[in-house]
């Protein structure tokens, strides 16, 4: 249930932030998108009944058991590193924009 579940949150939504709500990293990743404009859902695993198993879950489609673990678009992106590198080498807005998370016009300069 918590793959199907995991699944069906991505393939509902441009950008999804698996995150727990304490962890540092996740919360830099949420500002990023915040500030760029991007329209994104975070699951907050640890106030999830199921998070653990969903987590779980996330491991073994995945690889990585870390949070934040990030799909922009359906394509698992990685953590708060691939994220930040994304957004620094310019690949980020154009990858949120097809995916339809920001508006075409919107964040195209870097704050």
């Amino acid at each position: 249930m918590a793959m199907q579940k995991a699944k069906e949150i991505v393939s509902g939504n441009a950008v999804v932030v698996f995150s727990k709500s304490f962890c540092p990293y996740c919360v830099r990743v949420k500002e990023l998108l915040q500030q760029l404009g991007a329209k994104f859902i975070a699951v907050e695993l640890d106030k999830e009944s199921d998070g653990s198993q969903v987590q779980s879950a996330l491991a073994e489609w995945t690889g990585q058991r870390t949070v934040p673990n990030v799909f922009i678009g359906e394509k698992h992106i990685g953590g708060c590193d691939s994220v930040t590198n994304l957004h620094r080498d310019g690949k980020l807005v154009p990858m949120l924009t097809d995916a339809g998370a920001i508006a075409a016009t919107a964040g195209t300069t870097s704050a």
